[in-house]
């Protein structure tokens, strides 16, 4: 039986890139499982409020984070696979904290992000598997990493099936 792999998306909430690598994932046939946190930023905010009216915003943060984490830590230690995407337009501090703590897991991350913010992101990327700079990479090294066969058949590159 093939192994279901469980990719966790991690990161900013405001372009497409999730939406891609599943699609592409999808058309590549890749044995393979998306997660990711609540992606609608209102309804993150909005996480805790069930627990009762916080008194300052603070509290009301605090609430909707530790439920919000009860997600995110469930699936990123369930993950096979992390992608970690940094926008340019945002600083994603949650996306630095899922990133830390794959690292401190040891669970395998790739990150995804362009070459403008390479510096800030330094320790990020050194303890990652793989910089990307768009979502057709991650596909292509999540194909390598699955043992899936491109269209010419090959697994690796010069291999074959």
């Amino acid at each position: 039986m093939q192994k279901i792999w469980s990719i966790y998306l991690s990161g900013e909430i405001h372009t497409d890139w999730r939406e891609r690598i599943m699609q592409a994932a999808q058309s590549a046939g890749l044995p393979m499982t998306f997660h990711s946190p609540v992606t609608n930023h209102e309804a993150s905010d909005a996480a805790g409020d069930v627990l009762g009216q916080a008194e300052a915003g603070f509290w009301r943060d605090h609430q909707s984070s530790k439920v919000n984490c009860i997600r995110t830590r469930t699936q990123i230690q369930g993950c096979d696979v992390a992608v970690i995407r940094f926008g340019s337009q945002y600083k994603q501090w949650n996306a630095a904290f899922d990133a830390g703590f794959c690292a401190a897991l040891g669970k395998p991350y790739i990150t995804l992000h362009d070459a403008d913010i390479i510096h800030p992101l330094k320790e990020v990327d050194a303890s990652a598997m793989g910089w990307a700079q768009t979502p057709e990479q991650v596909v292509e090294v999540l194909r390598y990493v699955t043992g899936t066969p491109d269209a010419a058949g090959c697994v690796a590159a010069g291999t074959s099936t």
